[in-house]
């Protein structure tokens, strides 16, 4: 598993913001990205699995790894989907998702992205651009594990289970709403 700022001539950014079935297909919509693999970041098991996650003992956060062109999509340009498609004021939660394991965090891979992580926060925060203060955690990243192979693509494979249309689908609908000019020209995948 490898948590160097890049892969080749591309960037990597770790991202936690609830359930990794969200970003992910939020994420694999986005112009320049190349791949987003849902995982586990910033716990204390090694090798967890999503039950362990889910009951909260690992320390892990949900997250998905995100392979992108710096070419085609900056990181700070990654952040600020982040930050529309999720409530960064709420301290491990999103909606009715309750736990650690549901944190708003950035897993940062460089010296570059902490600062740029940190310098958006405190922008954001002046410009009180939340009703509330961002609670979003932002650390190096540490050891990213996969998530299993049945929640990879999970929104692909699941958009009619009700989870997906009432929860995942409204964030891609936001993403494609305020950042049309982001989106694949192919439409995602």
């Amino acid at each position: 598993m490898t948590t160097a700022a890049t892969e080749g001539k591309r960037g990597i950014a770790i991202l936690a913001g609830g359930c990794f079935w969200c970003l992910e297909a939020v994420f694999k919509d986005v112009e320049g990205v190349d791949s987003v693999e849902p995982g586990y970041i910033g716990g204390r098991t090694e090798h967890p699995t999503y039950r362990d996650v889910c009951e909260g003992g690992t320390g892990h956060a949900e997250a998905v790894r995100i392979v992108f062109d710096p070419a085609l999509i900056g990181f700070r340009d990654l952040l600020e989907i982040f930050f529309v498609i999720h409530d960064p004021t709420t301290l491990n939660r999103q909606g009715n998702d309750i736990g650690t394991q549901y944190r708003s965090a950035i897993f940062t891979t460089s010296d570059a992205q902490l600062h740029d992580a940190l310098a958006l926060i405190e922008e954001m925060g002046e410009a009180r651009v939340f009703p509330s203060a961002i609670v979003t955690k932002v650390e190096r990243a540490g050891e990213f594990w996969p998530a299993e192979d049945d929640h990879r693509d999970y929104f692909a494979r699941n958009s009619d289970q009700p989870y997906c249309q009432y929860v995942v689908a409204p964030k891609i609908a936001k993403f494609r709403e305020k950042f049309a000019r982001r989106r694949k020209q192919s439409g995602g995948g």
